[in-house]
């Protein structure tokens, strides 16, 4: 075992890596309630089967990734790409989540073809940077405006749309106060923070009688039944132009994010050589594997976490870590009655606290260049305001090549952008 995962060329450890994976766990372990209250609450889809594909889809994935790849990289349902899939494709759009699920599988499966053909990195290259900044930023925002919105902070109001809403009722209340929790403890550097923020948030919320005390903290794995298999009955239900949007809205997000991930994760950990990824194709084979393996479960796509620096920074450097974090994966499927804990009053503080670390792509945009702040902006700020991932992403990429060519810089503006162009015009004009 401590050869399989070079133990010795890595200076670590079996202790070293063990802390490393629960560490890993404990950042992530919110998605385990957060995503099956989202997709659920949302769409309609049976809580306890989402939130035991959720846990499988989080334990095969980050396995692949540790055996196959041996990064201590761990993988789960994406937030930013559960909104979407809930709030725009189902809620929005009014397409079934089982043509939802179709759209995911779909999409993981052209990342697994574009991996395995090279096709990938010239994708990659084609999209402009500050534009993949850019659509990680919106999201954020867009995600924290739904935790807003989800505890009655921000209300509809119809003279100016949005307003302040009632911060005395008992749900706000709570939710407010799990939100000053979760910063301080993220401020003071507390390792998992947006989960024990929830932890505690839910605790408050049963002491004031605002949550119902569980009747029980471990129980039997829940049927899955409901949501298995559904994506592949539904395939022939994702042949219009508007499942392809969302099909490139899917891949586009995860493309990015999964890149951004893995290169974050291995530069913590010092193994970048020469400025490239080593066995990259292999990372990015497991992180588009999870995707189909959880879309054909019944989850949203399923992608690297960034979450999993805070393995790293304890001292996580090979793929066993990755195997512990996915061994607590499976362990939490015994752990479903906490779902009845998880309210939105102590989902929307990490809602909100995910937004701002999701912001932070912020600073890496160049505002003082014109015809890049426009597209940028747009793709931000159209997020929240249509209340759509896939309408931002449309709008900037549509002023992208326009800003460009006022600015004589046509031919900065590659091929795909073009047809991306092309595709988002005819989305916007004839199909939202």
């Amino acid at each position: 075992m401590k050869k399989f995962f070079e133990f010795e060329q890595l200076e670590t450890n079996y202790r070293k890596e063990t802390i490393a994976g629960i560490t890993t766990f404990l950042a992530m372990a919110y998605i385990l309630f957060l995503n099956p209250s989202m997709l659920s609450d949302g769409t309609g889809m049976d809580k306890g089967a989402v939130y035991v594909a959720t846990a499988l889809a989080a334990a095969i994935g980050t396995l692949i990734m540790g055996v196959l790849a041996k990064y201590p990289i761990a993988l789960a349902p994406g937030m930013g790409l559960n909104a979407f899939f809930t709030y725009t494709v189902v809620l929005g759009y009014g397409i079934p989540w089982e043509t939802a699920l179709a759209g995911v599988l779909v999409s993981g499966l052209i990342f697994i073809l574009l991996t395995l053909t090279g096709l990938r990195e010239k994708v990659i290259n084609a999209i402009p940077a500050h534009l993949k900044m850019a659509v990680g930023a919106g999201i954020g925002l867009f995600i924290a405006f739904l935790g807003f919105q989800n505890v009655g902070i921000i209300v509809a109001d119809e003279s100016t749309v949005v307003a302040l809403g009632d911060l005395t009722a008992p749900e706000t209340l709570l939710a407010i106060i799990g939100l000053f929790v979760t910063v301080i403890l993220i401020a003071i550097g507390f390792k998992g923070g947006v989960f024990y923020g929830m932890v505690i948030t839910a605790i408050v919320g049963i002491i004031i009688g605002q949550i119902p005390l569980p009747e029980k903290i471990i129980s039997g794995v829940p049927s899955i039944e409901p949501t298995f298999g559904a994506a592949f009955t539904h395939l022939g239900d994702i042949f219009t132009i508007q499942m392809l949007v969302v099909i490139l809205t899917f891949l586009f997000v995860d493309f990015f994010d999964t890149a951004g991930t893995l290169v974050a994760v291995a530069s913590k950990a010092g193994l970048m050589k020469d400025n490239k990824l080593p066995r990259a194709g292999k990372a990015l084979f497991a992180d588009s594997a999870a995707t189909v393996v959880g879309a054909t479960l019944g989850t949203s796509t399923t992608t690297s976490y960034v979450e999993s620096t805070t393995g790293v920074g304890a001292g996580g450097r090979s793929g066993f870590a990755s195997v512990v974090t996915a061994i607590l994966f499976l362990l939490a499927l015994f752990f479903s009655p906490l779902l009845n804990v998880v309210t939105p009053s102590v989902t929307a503080p990490a809602l909100i606290i995910v937004g701002v670390l999701m912001a932070s792509s912020l600073k890496d945009i160049p505002w003082d260049k014109f015809e890049i702040a426009v597209p940028a902006f747009l793709t931000i700020i159209m997020m929240p305001l249509a209340y759509s991932i896939a309408t931002g992403i449309a709008v900037g990429f549509v002023f992208y090549p326009i800003t460009m060519v006022a600015k004589g810089k046509i031919k900065e503006v590659s091929p795909v952008m073009w047809g991306l162009f092309v595709i988002f015009i005819l989305y916007l004009g004839f199909l939202h």
